[in-house]
């Protein structure tokens, strides 16, 4: 079977721990059954008309616009569950339309009774990079900044404390973690950002300041380098663009116009109450719950890359503008009804974010991919060690899928993974097991 692509996933030490994410690259990898069993691409037909097979509802909410946990997803959830030991499991069919079916089992900390819901708050980690490249591209098509714009013009107020090599750098480059930023963040300046007492923002500039008065690790847009840090100097070349908060940003260009509304940062949920989920990592052998605090994510300082979380329903809504976009810059029929990406950005613009180099397959935020279950495609996904999110999206079947974990757990990746093909399968009514990619 092929070698996966690696996706770094963010370790308590700080340091950007390079993974395989090898179950579901392996497992929705292609095989015949899956080249024979999915349906053909094109029109998505009648309205009426189930576009992923006619397996789930026609959309995920009963009939007084509640959302309700689907019992058939559920059904595939719960022994993915039970065999990887996990607290919670939460998985979502969407498509152009929005979220079509979702459900969840499980609770929200290992050994206690509070069900976990399908409006709970999950992580999503490195899911958060689409988001960010997603922000970008609002600012560069209103003319707020330009995918050139480099870290020298925008960080004019370091003036010779910026090494030569970045200053030609650009926005772009480091949305496609082509900037030459560093995949791990020196120690000392890790430990000095988990105590910083100022600002998320100062926070930002504190770690991007000391990244870019060193040279880079690779010659601009010489290869792919995942880098957290690279995000995080993605964000600060936005705010100092538009003198506002990444957060800000994000909740007046991104969030806002998508109706996003339980979108925050770090770990959900309060200390005192079981309120949402928990994290959770392997601690000893055993499976710990974290309390939320600073310490149950990554500082804050690396943001832009990773430390979202929001309801599932509300992570559908990105994923589905996501979903809308490319069918369109792909010339596919959308559904009269599409709404939730409508002219929030230019059909070439989402082709922009979904596009990777030629000598790549990183684009801005996701990864871009070719499966046989579902053709041309893109994916991401993410953890901070305690959470484990992913998400696949295929155009061409008017399909994506969304699956959360609050766990970190060694289980938590394959598990993810595995469920993530039992909805495809669900979905799109694909038989067979899986082999090598298309």
């Amino acid at each position: 079977m092929p070698a996966s692509v690696p996706i770094p996933r963010h370790s308590r030490s700080g340091r950007s721990r390079a993974h395989v994410v090898s179950a579901l690259l392996v497992l929705i990898a292609g095989s015949a059954g899956c080249r024979n069993g999915a349906p053909s691409s094109g029109d998505p037909g009648d309205a009426n008309r189930d576009d992923a097979g006619g397996t789930v509802a026609a959309r995920a909410e009963d009939a007084d616009g509640a959302v309700r946990s689907d019992p058939a997803i559920e059904a595939l959830l719960q022994p993915i569950r039970e065999q990887h030991e996990l607290p919670a499991l939460i998985g979502a069919i969407v498509d152009d339309r929005g979220l079509r079916a979702v459900g969840v089992v499980g609770v929200r900390r290992h050994n206690a009774s509070d069900p976990a819901t399908v409006h709970d708050l999950f992580h999503i980690g490195s899911c958060t990079k689409a988001m960010t490249a997603t922000l970008a591209a609002r600012m560069v098509e209103k003319g707020v900044i330009r995918w050139d714009t480099t870290v020298g013009e925008a960080l004019t107020d370091l003036g010779e404390k910026i090494h030569p090599d970045w200053r030609s750098v650009t926005l772009e480059q480091l949305l496609m973690n082509r900037g030459g930023a560093s995949t791990a963040v020196p120690e000392a300046l890790w430990a000095s950002l988990w105590t910083f007492e100022g600002s998320d923002a100062a926070a930002r500039r504190k770690l991007v300041d000391a990244e870019v008065a060193r040279k880079p690790v690779a010659p601009a847009g010489s290869k792919m380098i995942y880098s957290n840090t690279g995000f995080a100097i993605a964000g600060v070349l936005l705010e100092t663009a538009a003198d506002r908060t990444w957060e800000t940003l994000m909740q007046e260009e991104v969030y806002a116009p998508l109706g996003m509304r339980t979108v925050g940062y770090g770990a959900p949920g309060t200390p005192e109450a079981l309120d949402q989920p928990r994290g959770h990592y392997l601690k000893r052998g055993k499976l710990t719950a974290v309390r939320p605090g600073p310490r149950a994510d990554n500082p804050p300082a690396i943001g832009p890359a990773g430390r979202v979380h929001c309801s599932i329903p509300d992570w559908a809504k990105f994923v589905s503008a996501h979903l809308q976009g490319a069918r369109q810059a792909r010339g596919l029929t959308g559904r009269a009804d599409a709404d939730p990406g409508d002219g929030f950005l230019k059909p070439e613009t989402f082709a922009r974010l979904h596009t990777a180099p030629p000598d790549g397959d990183y684009a801005m935020g996701w990864v871009s991919d070719r499966r046989a279950w579902g053709g041309e495609l893109f994916w991401h996904n993410g953890s901070n060690t305690m959470w484990f999110a992913v998400t696949w999206v295929a155009p061409e079947k008017n399909f994506a899928v969304l699956i959360c974990t609050n766990s970190g757990a060694p289980g938590a990746e394959s598990a993810a993974d595995a469920a993530a093909w039992a909805l495809i399968q669900h979905a799109l009514q694909v038989t067979g097991t899986a082999t090598d990619s298309d």
